[in-house]
């Protein structure tokens, strides 16, 4: 049982503060849930109790993980290909297994596409939900404020290209 107070990080949503436990009647039927507050804007997630675990929350990651993760957007970005459209799914398939690491590549690779030729809407959003989430995380990982975390992401993203390390077999 997670409590008031415990930073986490909630797939598609990014990282938060439980700041209640409430009892809402959805469809006549009462159920609690975690109310968590998302550090930009002024955003409430509410997530059922009795499907935290299977929802994917976790930890938020380790100031050691949150620098891995930046230097993760200094790469070079993968290579766009396909349609936007199959691209989009990918990306979202890529954010959705709730990997910071993934998230960041996804924004690397649209941040990147979208100053050489514009991205579509779709991917737009895709790109401003991959932000969200990173700036989220990196503010509680590294005890920074969010235009803090802004400045670090744009800093690496503005940095020269690392190469990729491949991984040994």
């Amino acid at each position: 049982m997670l409590n008031i107070g415990d930073i986490i990080s909630y797939p598609m949503h990014g990282a938060g503060v439980i700041e209640a436990v409430e009892t809402c009647e959805v469809q006549g039927e009462e159920r609690e849930y975690y109310v968590l507050k998302l550090p930009m804007g002024s955003l409430k997630v509410m997530i059922p109790v009795d499907n935290a675990d299977n929802v994917g929350l976790r930890d938020i990651i380790s100031a050691r993980e949150a620098r891995e993760v930046v230097a993760v957007l200094r790469e070079k970005p993968d290579r766009a290909v396909g349609s936007w459209n199959k691209r989009f799914h990918a990306n979202l398939e890529r954010m959705k297994k709730g990997d910071l690491k993934d998230v960041a590549a996804v924004a690397r690779n649209l941040m990147l596409q979208d100053k050489e030729r514009k991205v579509s809407s779709g991917e737009r959003r895709v790109l401003d939900l991959a932000r969200q989430i990173l700036v989220s995380e990196l503010v509680y990982a590294l005890n920074i404020t969010c235009e803090e975390a802004e400045e670090q992401i744009e800093k690496a993203l503005t940095a020269k290209r690392a190469t990729k390390t491949k991984p040994k077999a």
